[in-house]
C-alpha cells in the first residue's frame, strides 16, 4: 500500500522504514519408529487407538477422536472424513487400524476412540460417565506416559502426523502422495510439515542436471 501511494500519488517513500519479519519456523518434532511403538505398547487402550490413528494415517487428533463407523466403508477398507478447512479425506487403513476398527461395534454411533475407552471403563467395574471421549483428556495421559517410558521429547499427537509426513516423503519422494495423505489442498501447507526435513543435494544430481537427455530418459522410464 504505501508503494502504491509512493507510485502513484507522489507520496513520501516510507516502505523501506517497514520492517521485514521473519516469519516464525514450523514446529519441527518428529518421532522416531522406535518411540512410536513404545508409546503404543505401553499405552492403555483408548489411547493407543488414539497414537495408531494419529501415527498410521496422519489424522488431526481433532478429528481422529470423532471417527466412527460413519467414517468407515467394510468394502474398500477405507475412511472418510471432512478435516480441517472442510477438506475431504479418503484413506485406506493399515492393519493397525483395521485391527483396531474390528474390536468395535458396527451398531454403535459412537466414535471408535470412545467405544474403546467404554469398554476399558466396564472391564474396571466402573460406568463410564463421559462416553465422548476428548482429546484434551487423552493429552494428559501421553504426557503421563512419556514421563513413565522416560521419553523426555515433548512428543504430542500432532507430532506423529509429521512424522507420518516426513516418512512417506522420505519413502515415496513424492510430495503430492504426501500433500493425499496429509489432505492439504494446498501444496504449500505440506511444504510447511516438510520444511524442516530438506535432503542434501548430492554431486550426481548436480552433474545429471547438466545433461537433459539424461534427465528426460530417467523421467519417461522412471
Amino acid at each position: 500500500m504505501l508503494r502504491w501511494l509512493w507510485e502513484a500519488h507522489g507520496a513520501p517513500k516510507l516502505d523501506r522504514y517497514v520492517p521485514n519479519l521473519t516469519p516464525p519456523r514450523p514446529r519441527n518434532v518428529t518421532a522416531t519408529r522406535a518411540e512410536i511403538d513404545a508409546l503404543i505398547a505401553h499405552a492403555r487402550p483408548a489411547l493407543r487407538a488414539m497414537l495408531i490413528l494419529c501415527s498410521d494415517l496422519a489424522i488431526r487428533s481433532g478429528t481422529a477422536v470423532k471417527i466412527g463407523y460413519d467414517n468407515y466403508d467394510p468394502e474398500r477398507h477405507t475412511l472418510s472424513f471432512t478435516s480441517k478447512k472442510d477438506a475431504h479425506v479418503t484413506l485406506a487403513t493399515t492393519q493397525a487400524v483395521q485391527e483396531l476398527i474390528d474390536q468395535c461395534d458396527p451398531n454403535s454411533r459412537l466414535p471408535f476412540i470412545s467405544q474403546i475407552r467404554a469398554r476399558e471403563v466396564a472391564r474396571r467395574g466402573r460406568p463410564s460417565r463421559h462416553p465422548q471421549m476428548n482429546v484434551g483428556t487423552l493429552h494428559v495421559e501421553l504426557k503421563a506416559l512419556r514421563a513413565k517410558l522416560g521419553i523426555t521429547k515433548r512428543i504430542i499427537f500432532h507430532d506423529l502426523r509429521r512424522s507420518a509426513a516426513v516418512a512417506a516423503l522420505r519413502y515415496t519422494g513424492n510430495l503430492r502422495t504426501v500433500q493425499s495423505l496429509l489432505g492439504h489442498r494446498s501444496l504449500q501447507s505440506t511444504i510447511w510439515y516438510l520444511d524442516h526435513d530438506l535432503y542434501p543435494v548430492d554431486t550426481d544430481t548436480l552433474e545429471a542436471i547438466k545433461k537433459p537427455h539424461l534427465v528426460w530418459k530417467k523421467e519417461h522410464t522412471a
